[in-house]
């Protein structure tokens, strides 16, 4: 038996949060991002990078959003 596992992308992270979310008052856009860098320690996109990929995703889930990443602790403005 043959198991295949797609690899996990930016986007396909994104996509799933914004899912589990979608049911919420509202997605906050600082959660998502720690919560996308905590599964990808790794990710290289800076934190403006990952919200409008993420404000992409709500619009287009219908999912409604609070952009509060200037609170978010810990946040990366921008990575070398």
């Amino acid at each position: 038996m043959t198991h295949s596992f797609d690899a996990l992308t930016v986007e396909k992270a994104a996509e799933a949060y914004v899912l589990s979310r979608s049911k919420g008052r509202f997605m906050s856009m600082a959660q998502a991002i720690r919560a996308i860098r905590t599964l990808m320690p790794d990710c290289m996109a800076a934190d403006h990078e990952l919200e409008r990929l993420l404000a992409k995703t709500c619009d287009a889930r219908d999912v409604p959003v609070s952009f509060d990443v200037a609170e978010a602790t810990g946040s990366r403005a921008l990575r070398a």
